[in-house]
This record gives structure tokens, C-alpha cells and sequence, in this order.
């Protein structure tokens, strides 16, 4: 916890990735929704595109993990780190608690760019809770993810690098903002069983956002199956590459 105080201190210093974290989903929001929503379902397509800009958004925060490890690597402070009495994951777990507060306050505002373009929470309140905490559960993995590429780049150039050659693919080939059923034949299977379009349709499902027929999902088991499939895909995120990330991170600090 002291590390993760210590990272969201170290954002009063770089107001500009604080930005840029919550100017990003606020620009597809608005290009998404008023580029394409009046061919692909107007009101409802907007209600639509709210869960996989959720989704979107907590996987593009997985790219400040990785950039403030390989930063922290680049400016010596792992080093001091080392020296200290402390658990050799906690410099890592530290920095993905004070990213997922990071990615609390980007769906915050997320959802408030939401309500204006006319997205609304149609479900219980009690669904629009499990929806956003189900959201930052996968929020966690993905930081993992970041986490150990950061590790493995060790250079903030790197790191930059690095994060667009998987985040593009993983956010892209999903249902996050149009319907699987259109892609070709292998590309629709990975985007149907795709973590961010099981989280994607999750959310939808519990805010209670139907699909217009334009971008409605087809009948499978990853769609039928979202709320569990996508907290089955996140659990396992964390089991594979916490330990991969740790692993990294004590063999660089024997180093």
C-alpha cells in the first residue's frame, strides 16, 4: 500500500499521463459514437459501444503499468527498492493497486462522458455494480499483463513500443464496438472467445444494454456464458502472469 500511495503521489508530476488516461476513452466515446452510431443503430448503438469502451479503456491502462516499471527501472529506483526489508512482489502489486485506482477514476469519468452522449444504466443497481466491479477485476489482470511487459522491456521507449503491439489486436479484434458475426471465419472464433469481448458483452448485460441489430451478437457460448467466461478469463490472467511478472522482477533485482 505504501508503494501504491507512492505511485499516485508521483501523478501530481505527470499531470500528462493522467490526461491522456482519461482523454483517450473519452475520444472514442465521442468519434465512436457520432462517427459511426448513425449507421449502426443511433441511440441504441451508443448505449451499445458504452461496455466495450469500458472494456477498451481498463486494457489501454495496462500501457501506464508497463511504462511506470520500466520508468522506476530507468531511473534506479528498483535498485533502491531491492535494498529494503520488503516482499520482493510488493514493488509490482503496488504498482497495479495504484493503476486500478487510476482505472476506477477513468471509468468515472468514462461513464459520465456516457450519460451525455445518452447511455443509461437500464438494470438494477445491484447489476451496475457487479458490471463496473467485474470491469476493474479485469482492469487487475490486464495490469499484469502490462506489469510484465515492463519488466521485460526495462526501457520507457520500450515499454511505449511494446504496449501498441498487443493492445491494438486485443481491443480491436473483439466485439467491443462492432458484432463478430461480419470477420472471417478464424478471426471471428478468436474475437468471440476474446477476454475484452467476454468483459465487453458482460457489462452490457448487466447494465442492461440490448444490441441494436446491427451489431447484435451471435449465438455462442462465450456470448450465452459472458459474465462467468469473462471472470474465468481474468482470474486466469492473474494466476499466469502474476507469477511471471514476480519472477522477472526477482531475477532482475538479483541482477
Amino acid at each position: 500500500m505504501i508503494i501504491a500511495w507512492r505511485n499516485l503521489l508521483n501523478l501530481r508530476r505527470t499531470p500528462g499521463s493522467v490526461i491522456a488516461a482519461l482523454i483517450q476513452p473519452l475520444m472514442f466515446v465521442l468519434l465512436l459514437a457520432y462517427v459511426f452510431g448513425g449507421s449502426l443503430g443511433g441511440d441504441g448503438y451508443r448505449s451499445f459501444l458504452m461496455g466495450g469502451i469500458f472494456a477498451q479503456a481498463v486494457t489501454f491502462n495496462a500501457s501506464f503499468t508497463a511504462i511506470g516499471l520500466a520508468s522506476d527501472m530507468d531511473k534506479g529506483m528498483v535498485d533502491r527498492f531491492r535494498a529494503l526489508p520488503m516482499p520482493r512482489g510488493s514493488v509490482i502489486l503496488g504498482r497495479t493497486l495504484s493503476d486500478l485506482a487510476m482505472s476506477a477514476v477513468t471509468l468515472t469519468v468514462t461513464s459520465l462522458c456516457g450519460l451525455l452522449v445518452g447511455w443509461r444504466v437500464e438494470g438494477t443497481a445491484l447489476d451496475a455494480a457487479r458490471g463496473y466491479l467485474l470491469v476493474l477485476v479485469f482492469a487487475f489482470a490486464m495490469s499484469w499483463v502490462g506489469a510484465t511487459v515492463g519488466l521485460v522491456a526495462r526501457s520507457v521507449e520500450v515499454a511505449q513500443s511494446a504496449g501498441l503491439v498487443w493492445l491494438f489486436p486485443i481491443t480491436f479484434v473483439s466485439s467491443a464496438f462492432v458484432s463478430v458475426t461480419s470477420m472471417p471465419g478464424p478471426l471471428r472464433v478468436v474475437a468471440e472467445w476474446n477476454p475484452v469481448s467476454a468483459t465487453a458483452t458482460a457489462a452490457r448485460s448487466l447494465f442492461g444494454n440490448d444490441a441494436p441489430a446491427a451489431v447484435a451478437p451471435p449465438q455462442s457460448w462465450p456470448v450465452e456464458h459472458a459474465t462467468g467466461y469473462a471472470l474465468v478469463c481474468a482470474l486466469g490472467v492473474i494466476a499466469v502472469f502474476m507469477p511471471i511478472a514476480v519472477g522477472r522482477y526477482r531475477r532482475i533485482a538479483r541482477g
